[in-house]
């Protein structure tokens, strides 16, 4: 098989402290909880929107560059973004789209959604023309899951200045919806045996790993000001195919709670595994890193 790279798998755990790591816009932004055992949840597309915005900052790219030396070969923009002229994008051939578009590499696209209507676009798309544009992606990213049930704190916003044009004050109830704390873990796939489909290369791979360790702190906001990244897992496989289970992995390296302890509130209550407690497994895999050890 002609891949670019072998088959990776990696788990990311993160901190959350104070903050909603991913609302969901059906319950007014609350955090998302699996409503079967109360576990959080952060959707793949909530965490891919933070690879995007990372790889569409000019002073982040310019960081990333210096310390990987892109070949320049391809382009790294981003295709899913506001303002992007859908008539010009789907007018690229082939070539050029791969080069241009680094999520589109990476995370496929379904770009031929809504063409509907457009005689010219249907027409190619009938001759074979878009095929491009429409990819299962090499990298899949799985749902974020808190190893325990979370406990949402919820205040009401207050402001001294009014926001409507006759009130002096302004309030908003419960705006503030956050998790007190909890421990996620998000599992994330590399599949080597579509790249050349959708053009991903070793250096968007790179760049991938490169961003993971400052996913969170350089996507701050508001309501998020306090989630960190404890690991940042990520093993490569021996070969192309895979040369190991890869859930053996992920249970491999998920914290568990503390014998005891029912309600968690604080990063002491969980067994957090590390490199050296996972035994032989790590035989089974080329290498596992801990991509923050990069940093």
């Amino acid at each position: 098989m002609n891949a670019p790279f072998n088959r990776h798998a990696g788990l990311i755990v993160v901190e959350v402290t104070m903050s909603n790591p991913n609302g969901d816009p059906d319950m007014e932004s609350e955090p998302r909880v699996r409503e079967l055992d109360g576990l959080g949840m952060i959707s793949p597309v909530s965490v891919k929107r933070k690879y995007r915005d990372l790889v569409d900052s000019p002073a982040f790219m310019e960081q990333a560059n210096a310390n990987l030396s892109f070949s320049g070969e391809n382009q790294f923009q981003i295709l899913e973004k506001r303002g992007r002229d859908r008539k010009e994008i789907s007018s690229l051939k082939k070539d050029e789209f791969i080069k241009r578009y680094w999520d589109a590499r990476l995370f496929g696209n379904t770009f031929l959604e809504g063409i509907e209507g457009d005689k010219e676009l249907e027409k190619r798309k009938k001759e074979g023309e878009l095929e491009h544009l429409i990819n299962t992606g090499v990298l899949q990213i799985g749902v974020g899951l808190s190893v325990a049930p979370v406990r949402i704190e919820r205040m009401t916003y207050t402001n001294k200045s009014g926001v409507e044009g006759d009130k002096d004050r302004g309030m908003a109830p419960l705006a503030y919806r956050a998790v007190a704390h909890g421990i996620y873990c998000i599992p994330f796939f590399v599949n080597p045996s579509v790249a050349t489909k959708t053009g991903a290369t070793s250096e968007d791979l790179e760049l991938f790993k490169f961003i993971t360790p400052y996913l969170y702190e350089h996507t701050t906001s508001a309501i998020r000001p306090q989630i960190s990244i404890l690991h940042a897992w990520c093993a490569e496989h021996k070969n192309v195919l895979g040369s190991c289970p890869e859930y053996l992995l992920m249970d491999a390296l998920k914290p568990k709670l503390k014998a005891g302890v029912e309600s968690p509130s604080s990063r002491t209550d969980y067994d957090i595994p590390t490199l050296a407690d996972i035994g032989d497994l790590k035989d089974r895999f080329k290498n596992i890193v801990d991509l923050n050890d990069l940093i």
